[in-house]
């Protein structure tokens, strides 16, 4: 199975800090880039950070200044430093590569979710 190991998460208090780390699957042929997607009760799962392997960057307008996503040179790990985290933040964090698997065929692969709960 094609996954990538998640870890971090948990409970903190309005204005605390968490990190979420991701480790992509073994294998793959080449990533296309990393990130980070999340999903509130209720919600429709929504983006919070990427990064391409060209090391472009993309934050959702609502996390910006707060969270700070970082990768290794190979691109095979993401940290998510979330910080000034806000009640609205809770939900169920994603990651998510997208990747080659061979010369020519690509997918995306989702992490199994970690949960995220700030408290006011």
């Amino acid at each position: 199975q094609v996954q990538p190991v998640e870890s971090g998460g948990g409970l903190v208090q309005a204005g605390g800090s968490l990190r979420l780390s991701c480790a992509a699957p073994q294998n793959l042929y080449a990533i296309i880039a990393m990130g980070w997607y999340r999903q509130a009760p209720g919600k429709e799962r929504e983006l919070v950070a990427t990064v391409n392997r060209g090391g472009g960057i993309n934050y959702a307008e609502s996390v910006k200044g707060r969270f700070t996503i970082a990768r290794d040179s190979a691109l095979t790990t993401v940290n998510l430093q979330m910080n000034s985290l806000k009640p609205e933040d809770t939900a169920v964090y994603y990651c998510n590569v997208v990747a080659y698997t061979t010369v020519t065929a690509h997918g995306s692969y989702w992490g199994q979710g970690t949960q995220v709960t700030v408290s006011s």
